[in-house]
């Protein structure tokens, strides 16, 4: 599937809470899953093993990247969105936007 000038599947809803979760703010681990959590209703509930999954995949791609907190106490990875990762969003937020018209189209009652 063809999203934006990249050939880019469809994002999986982790995914794209994660990366909206980024969006918003730079966050660390715990920050995005809590978020994610919020921003759900409660629907998705990160493990820890499927947040670093994810994070390491992205990291890989380079939609995200880790940086040094200004006033972080402790030693945590705080995580925020490359240009090509805001890209990324933006093109599935189109892609979402064009499905979300289409079903409100399609599957609205038709009046007779």
């Amino acid at each position: 599937m063809k999203i934006g000038s990249s050939s880019t599947p469809p994002l999986s809803e982790p995914v794209l809470l994660i990366l909206l979760s980024l969006a918003e703010q730079p966050r660390h681990g715990y920050s995005i899953l809590k978020d994610v959590e919020e921003m759900s209703d409660g629907r998705v509930v990160l493990s820890t093993g499927t947040l670093y999954g994810a994070l390491g995949r992205l990291l890989d791609d380079r939609w995200i990247e880790r940086f040094e907190e200004q006033d972080a106490s402790r030693d945590r990875q705080a995580y925020r969105l490359t240009p090509k990762g805001k890209a990324i969003l933006q093109a599935e937020v189109v892609r979402l936007r064009h499905l979300t018209r289409l079903a409100s189209l399609r599957a609205s009652p038709k009046e007779a």
